[in-house]
């Protein structure tokens, strides 16, 4: 466990809203439940599983109380209380992030200083009290691009061309563990991350490099450690099923298996890490989707798509399908209502959108605005996103970069990190 380190900075930046009225300039001991002799002798153990199911945001603060207090995120009691105990927060991180093209001819380019703090912060999205934070990226270094997240990890991959640097950080607390390189050189290839609390699994797939200037999906790369002894690094490897067109940088994972979308026509691609394979899947209705995309839901694989059937009598929608157990079968659940889908296309006019799943919620953002919508699935509840107030607010200039949405769920403690030392 690290040593107390009174420099460490906040990683959340907070604006606060203080309200004041009429009923509060009573003394506190008129509420018995606020009576600060009851309050001030709780022990310890119980006040610690009380800051336990904080959420971050709130244990941040919680740690400018005292001394005590700072010093939790260093207590491995405290922290082995927090892995136990505290909810899971179902949340979404938003980076900035170029467009690959941006990155093709950068190799021949001699400053490279514009892109280098394109990833400085995140912006962290609660969608249960729909409100922004920001976090910060300072120690992630240049010339990385955030691919994937799992178990409180953001997955960064080098964007230079040949074999990939990737890199596992823990944004609340500032951990940052390197992967060794991988075999194959590639140039921008769909990641693949699972964290568990004992094991860690990333695949690589697909933008082989055949040449200097030239790509082409054919194999895939896995690495895997894990609390047993077992590791591999980088020694599974598996070919793709041919003439496939991948989702550059997009995996979806789901009960063992990680899926990504292809193109021309529209499926998915199913890729088990157990059995080493590539599976291919028929997406439903291909010929007519629009900007399809995959996430992952309450332990489903949904599909997220526009529909547009203009030569037939069926009306142009947003739906939701999700793929029965049996791994073939997709099943419609939901269809964004008429009139929203009506403001939501001309928003988007036709420029794309981008889908990301976590738990019960499904973010659709509109590519090139700050645009987005989130579907509670367990409420069936659509709803506007307020815009991120920390976009623009240091007039950065970087007309070319968009946000990308990263499943996320913040985490104090990542202990597996420790396997990778």
């Amino acid at each position: 466990m690290d040593a107390f380190n009174t420099s460490m900075p906040l990683p959340f930046s907070y604006t606060f809203t203080i309200t004041s009225g009429s009923s509060t300039t009573g003394s506190t001991h008129m509420n018995p439940w606020m009576d600060v002799r009851i309050w001030s002798k709780l022990p310890e153990r119980l006040l610690d599983r009380v800051i336990a199911f904080l959420p971050p945001p709130a244990f941040f603060r919680a740690r400018s109380v005292c001394k005590r207090w700072y010093g939790l995120l260093y207590c491995s009691s405290f922290l082995e209380l927090y892995m136990q105990i505290s909810p899971r927060h179902h949340w979404f991180l938003f980076l900035k992030h170029k467009p690959l093209k941006s990155y093709i001819y950068r190799a021949n380019s001699t400053g490279g200083g514009d892109n280098s703090r394109v990833n400085s912060e995140g912006y962290l999205f609660d969608p249960y009290d729909i409100a922004w934070h920001r976090l910060s990226f300072d120690l992630v270094p240049s010339g990385f691009y955030p691919a994937s997240s799992s178990g409180g990890l953001v997955c960064w991959v080098s964007d230079e061309a040949g074999a990939k640097n990737i890199m596992l950080f823990n944004p609340l607390v500032g951990s940052l563990s390197q992967l060794p390189p991988t075999l194959r050189p590639r140039l921008f290839p769909s990641i693949g991350l699972t964290v568990s609390p004992t094991s860690i699994d990333v695949t690589v797939a697909g933008d082989d490099m055949i040449s200097p200037y030239a790509v082409k999906n054919l194999s895939t790369e896995s690495f895997h450690i894990d609390a047993g002894g077992f590791y591999s690094i980088w020694g599974a490897t598996s070919s793709l099923p041919r003439l496939c067109s991948l989702e550059s940088g997009r995996m979806v994972y789901v009960d063992s298996k990680f899926y990504c979308m292809n193109y021309s026509p529209f499926s998915v691609l199913a890729y088990d890490m157990a059995a080493n394979k590539w599976s291919k899947i028929q997406s439903p209705m291909r010929r007519f989707l629009r900007s399809p995309g995959l996430v992952e839901s309450r332990g489903k694989l949904v599909l997220v798509a526009a529909v547009e059937k203009s030569k037939l009598n069926v009306p142009k929608s947003l739906r939701l399908w999700s793929l029965q157990d049996c791994g073939t079968t997709w099943v419609e659940i939901e269809r964004m209502p008429l009139q929203l889908y009506m403001q939501f296309a001309q928003l988007e006019a036709g420029n794309g959108f981008d889908s990301v799943g976590h738990g019960e919620f499904i973010v659709i953002m509109i590519r090139g605005t700050d645009k987005g919508l989130l579907f509670d699935i367990c409420r069936k509840r659509w709803q506007w996103i307020p815009a991120c107030p920390y976009l623009g607010c240091e007039g950065s200039g970087h007309e070319d970069v968009e946000l990308r949405g990263l499943a996320y769920e913040p985490r104090l403690a990542t202990p597996v990190i420790t396997l990778l030392n």
